[in-house]
């Protein structure tokens, strides 16, 4: 596997140092362990083993991962395991994908207060989708959906937001058919967003009366509740933007959108370009433009690159990935076999991983992401291990990279 040629890794490497110095007593404890795994993943420092061909006993050293979510190198695998977990739970029908977004005033409050503002968004949205869905005037049935945390524009600037994919259909309210949408629509946008608006607003109300919410900086002054009524009252008439993207074409368009999209990260290191006095060059889409003009590139300071990736360090133990409705972990096998019964399409087999929501839990082939050996193809198998800071004690073949 070929190593890109500009890493996060390696902007850290050279300026992390400066940074943490520079910004001392401002990051949080979340932000340095980020950028300290993201520095030694893959290195000498976190150990690993060596793999050898059982074929042609090829040899060569792999470096352990660390497997922190925030980590461009290390969501691949996690990604093609979830995947595998969530597609015996695919139903034969049309998908959409629905954007749910809060306000640009909504934003700098949701950055100090993550853990509070990020779990409303995704409680208010999947509300707001099953209240309306199961509303006899639109579609009056039990729908499923399965939420992903978004923070980021693609420039990298905060701009939190939730990604739904949802079946076009659920089961009626009284259990005994499927109700399919109508072809190409599921629900009306502007319904749907006012009522997001007014359920989100309701929730950041009530979360700051509670003394739930902390105010920093410039924000300051929202500690008062009289002057937060104010800062939201302009925020009760806006239109907040809610998104329908029109259905996938089949469930394995469902896979390719949920394998790009579960387990992203602020940027990856397939869209950076370089590193030079400038400063650092990436790719990125501006969604103002239409057609080839919306591709451009943007060059940031060291420092600012930095900051702006760690604007999306979420806290720890947040999930950052739910299942709401019909999908709901706690009856979402039972919900799709009565969801297949009613459409009426036989169970498909389950695979060993996919009995598992967590698929750090299965083990064998199917979690197996090892590359084959670049010289025959062959199946590499582990002969040592060596310890964090450690080395092997035999070197690898002499063509190992």
């Amino acid at each position: 596997m070929s190593r890109p040629r500009l890493e996060v890794a390696d902007i850290f490497h050279r300026y992390g140092a400066g940074w943490r110095r520079a910004n001392a007593g401002h990051l949080s404890l979340g932000q340095l362990k980020v950028m300290s795994a993201i520095e030694h993943c893959r290195s000498a420092a976190l150990g690993g083993h060596v793999e050898r061909c059982e074929d042609c006993g090829h040899s060569r050293i792999a470096y352990n991962s660390c497997r922190n979510r925030h980590c461009p190198k290390c969501q691949g695998a996690a990604a093609k395991d979830w995947l595998a977990a969530r597609e015996t739970d695919l139903l034969p029908v049309g998908y959409f994908h629905l954007v749910f977004t809060l306000p640009a005033e909504i934003a700098p409050i949701a950055y100090q207060n993550k853990a509070v503002v990020y779990d409303l968004l995704f409680r208010t949205a999947a509300e707001t989708l099953i209240t309306i869905a199961a509303d006899p005037r639109h579609l009056g049935a039990r729908i499923g959906a399965t939420a992903v945390l978004h923070s980021w524009g693609s420039a990298m600037t905060h701009h939190p937001h939730v990604h739904m994919i949802v079946p076009g259909g659920g089961i009626s309210l009284d259990g005994t058919q499927w109700l399919a949408c109508r072809p190409g629509f599921l629900l009306p946008v502007r319904v749907l967003s006012r009522l997001f608006r007014r359920l989100f607003l309701t929730g950041l109300a009530d979360a700051h009366r509670a003394g739930r919410l902390a105010f920093f900086g410039e924000l300051d002054g929202l500690r008062n509740p009289t002057a937060f009524a104010a800062y939201l009252a302009p925020l009760r008439k806006k239109n907040w933007f809610v998104y329908a993207k029109p259905p996938f074409a089949g469930p394995e368009a469902v896979l390719a959108y949920l394998a790009r999209y579960t387990h992203r990260v602020a940027i990856s290191n397939s869209r950076l370009l370089g590193l030079d006095e400038r400063g650092v060059s990436f790719h990125y889409k501006d969604y103002r433009r239409d057609g080839r003009a919306r591709y451009r590139t943007m060059t940031l300071a060291p420092d600012e690159f930095i900051r702006r990736f760690l604007l999306h360090v979420l806290p720890k133990g947040f999930h950052r990935i739910r299942h709401y409705g019909l999908l709901a972990s706690a009856g979402c096998k039972i919900n799709i076999a009565r969801a297949r019964e009613l459409i009426a399409v036989p169970a498909p087999s389950v695979s060993p991983l996919a009995e598992h929501d967590d698929p750090g839990v299965a083990t064998g082939a199917a979690g197996d992401h090892r590359p084959p050996c670049p010289c025959c193809g062959g199946r590499m198998i582990i002969v040592e291990t060596f310890e964090r800071g450690g080395a092997p004690r035999a070197p690898p073949s002499p063509e190992a990279g």
